[in-house]
């Protein structure tokens, strides 16, 4: 499994937080039960492999921050959507959104390029072109105007 592949998995996930309005901990822990997992494969390519040691800190670690952080992400979300109503976001595009902005905000060992680009290349995978776009520019305007960017000579050269 993939870098990428355990982000796909953390927005499954995430959607199904929100679809159920359930626990991140109980989802985690239900979801990654061996027996479960493995007749998941059948349905779909993204479960072929059961995630190492190293992919499932990474998914828990993401699944469980974005779940302890999800009013602090749907404000963000609000604040950046313009054009688009909250309630107007489907599911899919708001666990894609939600997932790369926690990467943002909290995983500062990955780029805020490749947890856009990578965010932008799920919501290829669920939703229509419109929607893509939408996610691009509101992570783009939220990584513009909330994140500190520090430029070459900045406070450490102080």
């Amino acid at each position: 499994m993939t870098r990428k592949d355990a982000r796909a998995v953390s927005v499954c996930l995430c959607f199904e937080i929100s679809a159920r309005d359930c626990d991140a901990q109980e989802v985690l822990d239900s979801f990654f039960d061996r027996e479960y997992y493995d007749t998941l494969a059948g349905e779909d390519e993204l479960f072929s492999a059961y995630p190492d040691k190293k992919q499932m800190e990474y998914i828990r670690r993401l699944v469980s921050g974005i779940g302890a952080h999800s009013a602090e992400l749907d404000g963000y979300v609000a604040k950046y959507s313009r054009g688009w109503e909250f309630g107007r976001i489907s599911r899919t595009a708001l666990a894609v959104i939600k997932t790369a902005m926690y990467e943002i905000m909290y995983m500062p060992d990955i780029p805020n390029g490749a947890a856009i680009n990578e965010a932008v290349e799920i919501a290829k995978g669920f939703d229509e072109p419109e929607t893509v776009s939408y996610v691009n520019g509101i992570l783009g305007s939220f990584v513009r105007q909330e994140i500190v960017q520090e430029s070459p000579g900045s406070s450490e050269d102080l």
